[in-house]
């Protein structure tokens, strides 16, 4: 028999094989242990950027509004986030990769911390990633960070807590529902709270961050009226002409994922346009972004698309019983059909949208040209 260009007859070839093999074997460690230190290195760099990142924040507050949170941003101990939720006791929320608990944090304050957790697909780039555009950005229509703790194998943020769930919670539940039906003027300002915040992300931020994961279930409500865009996980810091060239995994939720994106794997901030899209269908129509295995987008081109008042009604959510003011109905569909053009580039920037709502809120009766 031959081994390695050896014949295993002659004892001293043992030898000679075991050698090689324990060569073999001494490679691939030290492999592993470089690829190893190199991950660790890139984490550490991560690290230390966050770190600087936060000190550059820790003089900078958050805008005193009345629905913002104000404050500086710090490190936790695991023991005091814990002792904060009670070890982690009051679920509020569960995402894709994360828990959301309530910590109270003393003198009638509450937060949310959110947990990452790495058998649900969570990892420390995400969580560092996360932090990093966290720390970037205050507005008052976006959910604070008011710290975290990266301790003992543990990756949780502390959140702004906001107190009435999501607006897909609000929408989509029983629970939801048993508050009374969200009114046609609400869900007009809510849509421009989330504009606003969408704007910002895309043309005041430095750099510009493409949020990616825009749906309902992310939308905190404040209350009836006034809500902020959460969940930073999916996030994409940066864009200019290099980043829009080169494809990128696909992120985001079924049925807001803009299909241009969807396709070539290209991202840009006219991603998010088109998730708005897809948003304010949600909104006038109260259906989810998927009815069976076709998008709400696909579902109500036909009508959406239709210059016949009576058709823009059949779109309208049921249970607001036609209290509605049409020419507000028809130019929000109006402005859905603007963001969900294929063609992303002729997409609005989200200033036009925020505009565009604010003009249907101030002057319904006006109904200015917009492309379809």
């Amino acid at each position: 028999m031959w081994f390695f260009g050896f014949s295993t007859n002659t004892p001293r070839n043992y030898w000679i094989i075991g050698a090689i093999i324990l060569v073999i074997i001494f490679t691939i460690i030290l492999r592993k242990v470089a690829e190893s230190r190199e991950d660790d290195n890139k984490s550490s760099n991560k690290t230390a950027q966050i770190e600087s990142d936060q000190k550059s924040s820790k003089e900078v507050t958050k805008s005193t509004c009345n629905h913002c949170y104000s404050g500086v941003i710090r490190t936790y101990a695991l023991e005091e986030l814990k002792m904060a939720t009670g070890d982690f006791r009051i679920t509020i929320g569960v995402g894709a990769t994360s828990y959301v608990y309530l910590a109270e944090l003393g003198d009638g304050r509450f937060g949310a911390v959110k947990r990452v957790m790495e058998e649900r697909g969570g990892s420390k780039k995400i969580f560092l990633d996360e932090v990093s555009v966290l720390l970037r950005i205050s507005h008052p229509n976006l959910v604070g960070l008011m710290g975290f703790c990266l301790d003992k194998g543990e990756q949780l943020l502390l959140l702004e807590y906001v107190p009435n769930k999501s607006l897909f919670d609000r929408m989509h539940t029983h629970y939801g529902q048993s508050s009374g039906i969200l009114s046609w003027s609400s869900r007009l300002s809510i849509a421009l709270d989330i504009a606003h915040a969408l704007d910002y992300l895309h043309a005041v931020a430095d750099p510009p961050v493409i949020h990616r994961d825009i749906k309902s279930s992310n939308i905190l409500l404040i209350n009836n009226n006034h809500a902020k865009l959460a969940d930073f996980g999916l996030c994409k810091l940066g864009h200019d002409t290099q980043t829009a060239q080169t494809p990128t995994t696909v992120k985001g939720s079924l049925g807001y994922i803009d299909t241009n994106y969807l396709n070539t794997g290209l991202v840009s901030p006219k991603s998010d346009v088109y998730s708005f899209g897809v948003l304010l269908l949600e909104l006038i129509t109260g259906m989810k972004s998927v009815q069976g295995s076709t998008t709400l987008a696909e579902w109500t081109e036909d009508c959406r698309k239709n210059e016949n008042v009576e058709v823009l009604l059949g779109l309208l959510d049921p249970k607001l019983d036609g209290d509605v003011n049409v020419e507000q109905l028809r130019m929000l569909i109006h402005v859905a059909n603007w963001a969900l053009i294929e063609n992303s580039e002729a997409r609005p920037e989200m200033s036009q949208i925020a505009c565009r709502i604010t003009k249907c809120i101030e002057e319904p009766q006006l109904q200015p040209e917009l492309p379809v």
